[in-house]
């Protein structure tokens, strides 16, 4: 049964469960929606990278942090086009167009990001942007473009986020969220885990997104990637352990939502990342940048596919199975 009044309590009694018993549980949850093994191939463009006006401690686009990263001009539609079909001819299902925007504007660069929204859909692909917040007149727009995905993450719980962030608010994330759903547009929003958090920061920030209605039909869950220049580049990353536990309780709560093994991946062994597929996550982002932080190289994800017999989900097959 889907719920979307899912208690603390209940989620600290799942997350105390022993390792196998929780991946057990998750799995055959996972197993009752989707088929195992089944996994989709995203690719991330940076259409605008750098600059961002946001204080997001995590962030190398951040112009309040001093990283390696410099401000560029935006991605001539050409690029993009040619990026997303190499990106096809290797599996991905799903191409996503980042920006480093706080918000969009109704300007030239949104009416090109427009522009190669109905292009990318023209391939026969998924479309998700991350442009920053957005009206509802904007996210009609994009709608009518074709897009099927709008990627805005929570991050972490509410009282924590105030620690990371400080330029915008939670409830501004929650009002993007729901402008997007009144678009209706598939929505993207899961968090990053490994700030500093505590283990009840992440289980508010998944009951957060199990209490929306319906539930994101995207969840990914990212860890944090720490660059040099930031104000969290010193943090050590978090046991691949916490991030299954988070990976297994989402899928718990939340079984129609694909759970994206997102950033972070690099680094993480075959059978690491085998664990977390069997606990719930049924999609990676393919390429060896995620906006501008390390990712497994190709060759590197093909071995992963190839030793763990997965196969590329096709667009558009989300809930694969029916109840």
């Amino acid at each position: 049964m889907i719920r979307h009044d899912w208690t603390l309590r209940e989620l600290e009694a799942l997350y105390q469960l022993p390792m196998l018993e929780l991946i057990s549980k998750s799995s055959a949850i996972h197993q009752k929606y989707y088929r195992l093994g089944e996994v989709q191939i995203c690719h991330l463009i940076s259409v605008k990278t750098g600059g961002c006006i946001e204080d997001c401690k995590y962030c190398s686009q951040s112009s309040k942090n001093k990283t390696a990263v410099k401000p560029q001009a935006m991605l001539k539609r050409e690029e993009v086009l040619k990026r997303s079909k190499r990106a096809k001819e290797n599996g991905s299902s799903r191409i996503c167009l980042g920006a480093a925007w706080r918000n969009i504007k109704d300007d030239l660069q949104f009416q090109r990001v427009i522009e190669m929204i109905k292009d990318i859909c023209g391939m026969g692909l998924e479309v998700c942007c991350t442009l920053g917040m957005l009206s509802k007149d904007q996210a009609k727009k994009l709608k009518q473009a074709g897009l099927y995905a709008y990627n805005h993450n929570l991050d972490s719980s509410e009282e924590f986020y105030k620690t990371i962030v400080t330029t915008r608010t939670y409830q501004d994330r929650i009002e993007t969220i729901q402008n997007v759903r009144e678009a209706n547009l598939t929505v993207c929003c899961g968090g990053i885990i490994g700030l500093g958090e505590t283990y009840l920061d992440r289980l508010k920030l998944i009951q957060t997104l199990s209490s929306l209605n319906p539930h994101p039909e995207s969840v990914p869950i990212n860890q944090l990637i720490a660059i040099k220049g930031t104000p969290l580049a010193h943090r050590k990353k978090i046991s691949v352990w916490e991030l299954i536990r988070a990976i297994a309780i989402s899928r718990i709560i939340m079984p129609r939502s694909m759970v994206r093994l997102s950033a972070g991946r690099d680094g993480m062994t075959i059978a690491e990342q085998g664990i977390a597929f069997l606990a719930g996550a049924n999609s990676i982002f393919w390429g060896e940048k995620l906006l501008t932080a390390p990712n497994p190289s190709e060759s590197d994800d093909q071995v992963l596919f190839d030793t763990l017999n997965l196969t590329p989900t096709q667009p558009y097959s989300e809930y694969a199975k029916a109840d």
